[in-house]
């Protein structure tokens, strides 16, 4: 009877320890409003709660918001599960570079950004690079609310490629025949949905990956190749005169997109730090979570709880399992 209770108390006892370790481990993600990064946080959430034991809490938040709390390493905002290079370079520089602050993932995948329109009204209107939307044929067919100019969503607000954007329209001249248009991308969605369906032209920042691929039959205009010399941003968290001092009038380079996270984190939460810091993924990992949520409107965490239940070798090369 004695060796009984002596065998339950040191199992009680050991499940307090476990209890109380899993308890340490928590984490704050910051969610920015584009699906992707929505996604891969619901996947960071399931995987700490799921297979490290700890707790998450989820906080939307610009990037802005989400860099100064992972700088504060105060535990209000802990992670960045998306962080585009060299869109979000000013951050970067600014908490990895410079305060150290900040950490990046290991592992990165790559990204590719321009503009879009339906393959329908590009084969209609012929047109195939940037520069022909400034025809005035095609920007009058763009032009839905009558005030001369076409309209083209360049991102949704707080978003520095929304930025970026804005400065190409005025560097590739098309200013004078588009009109930037900035808002949620649930709205930019929306949009296409409805000028596809009505046989609108409609032009909109688009970016690989990203569930548009699988819902729509879209295609992304050719832009003056990438150089160095003629891309210079200056994002508004740098300067007030950022649009006068930037001049972009080429093509994007390739993205290197990664996760960021609070160096704080290391010392409060070291397995999940570690396991940031060893997570992977592709672009065709991130386009999937994108469709299965933005495409058949599931719920981001059953989707990530699929994953990580199909890809458990990989969640455990990540936790060096």
């Amino acid at each position: 009877m004695k060796k009984i209770l002596k065998s339950a108390i040191i199992s009680s006892i050991m499940a307090l320890t476990a209890s109380t370790a899993f308890a340490a481990e928590k984490v704050a993600i910051g969610v920015p409003s584009w699906t992707g990064a929505q996604a891969i946080a619901n996947l960071i959430a399931v995987v700490v709660t799921d297979r490290i034991g700890g707790q998450v809490d989820m906080v939307p938040g610009s990037n802005a918001v989400i860099f100064q709390a992972m700088d504060q390493g105060k535990g209000d905002i802990d992670v960045h599960p998306d962080v585009w290079l060299p869109n979000q370079e000013s951050f970067t520089n600014k908490y990895v570079k410079g305060k150290r602050t900040v950490s990046l993932s290991k592992n990165h995948y790559i990204g590719n950004q321009g503009f879009c329109v339906s393959k329908a009204f590009a084969k209609a209107n012929k047109i195939t690079d940037i520069a022909d939307l400034g025809r005035p044929d095609v920007a009058k067919k763009m032009d839905s609310d009558g005030n001369g100019k076409g309209e083209m969503w360049i991102g949704a607000p707080g978003w520095a490629s929304a930025n970026v954007n804005e400065v190409k329209v005025r560097d590739y001249q098309l200013l004078n025949f588009i009109e930037p248009i900035r808002v949620d991308e649930s709205a930019k969605t929306a949009r296409i949905k409805d000028a596809i369906a009505k046989g609108e032209g409609y032009a909109f920042y688009c970016y690989e990956p990203h569930a548009i691929w699988s819902q729509f039959d879209v295609v992304m205009l050719s832009e003056p190749k990438h150089d160095p010399k003629k891309y210079k941003m200056v994002q508004p968290s740098d300067s007030p005169d950022w649009y006068k001092e930037s001049f972009v009038a080429s093509k994007d380079a390739l993205k290197q997109v990664q996760v960021a996270y609070s160096n704080s984190l290391k010392k409060r939460s070291p397995a999940i730090a570690e396991f940031l810091a060893n997570m992977k993924l592709d672009a065709s990992d991130v386009s999937g979570f994108a469709y299965e949520i933005a495409g058949k409107g599931r719920d981001p965490q059953e989707v990530a709880k699929e994953w990580v239940k199909k890809n458990s070798k990989r969640v455990d090369s990540w936790l060096g399992l």
